[in-house]
């Protein structure tokens, strides 16, 4: 997994690090300049942040549904195979969806004693820590992928009693596949119940861990042009 093969022409390493950094450098400098061409896409990743809260909360609503699922099926006498494993991806994909959203709402716990001292102090500290959280949130992005990818290859199947339709699969390895390929995808489709492949659920931690490097990229951004944190309503003062 130590491979960055070129994208674009370009290593992926220099994609993922040097050019947001570049970014970075440019608001440091150019603050006024950097403000007015970065506010339309805020704008637009504030909205993204927003989606991604909503469906956090879609997902934690689904583990109580699941919860009542399992009472009723006790009560009733009857058995619901996989619940567990259900209500556990349910419980990964609010965790993993709700990271951008928490943390431009400043719910993330941030231990800011240092940050107190002065005001130069806070900022230069502040944007340090950022950046440093920024690359590791994308190196752990990018081997999150990876390990979708490595799932998909090696078929990767659950060791739970929990299933999944195939046409789920199908519909979902449309996105992975050419529009020339999807009539041969769903004519293998054969309709029945499998164990669920691993990169279904490992799909939400993907997505997550992406939207929050996206999210530290971005605050970091806004911290070097407003000169001040964006991220509001601290948990910890």
């Amino acid at each position: 997994m130590r491979d960055w093969q070129p994208f674009l022409g370009l290593p992926l390493w220099v994609w993922l690090f040097v050019i947001p950094t570049l970014i970075a450098a440019y608001c440091l400098f150019q603050g006024d300049s950097a403000g007015r061409l970065l506010r339309p896409i805020w704008r637009i990743l504030d909205r993204v942040y927003v989606y991604a809260g909503v469906v956090a909360a879609f997902f934690m609503t689904l583990i109580l549904m699941l919860i009542v699922a399992q009472m009723i099926a006790r009560w009733s006498g009857l058995t619901f195979p996989g619940s567990t494993e259900y209500a556990g991806y349910a419980m990964a994909a609010t965790s993993f969806f709700a990271f951008a959203y928490t943390l431009t709402r400043g719910a993330h716990i941030r231990v800011s004693i240092l940050l107190n001292l002065n005001g130069f102090l806070k900022l230069w500290l502040d944007a340090f820590a950022m950046l440093l959280a920024a690359i590791i949130a994308t190196y752990f992005a990018r081997f999150a992928i990876k390990t979708n990818i490595m799932s998909v290859v090696l078929n990767d199947r659950t060791q739970g009693q929990d299933f999944v339709p195939e046409w789920l699969i199908a519909l979902l390895s449309m996105f992975n596949h050419a529009p020339s390929q999807w009539g041969q995808l769903w004519a293998e489709n054969g309709g029945e119940w499998v164990y669920t492949p691993m990169w279904i659920p490992q799909i939400p931690m993907s997505i997550g861990t992406v939207l929050l490097a996206v999210a530290l990229w971005d605050n970091l951004t806004r911290l070097l042009v407003n000169r001040q944190t964006s991220i509001i309503g601290e948990s910890v003062e």
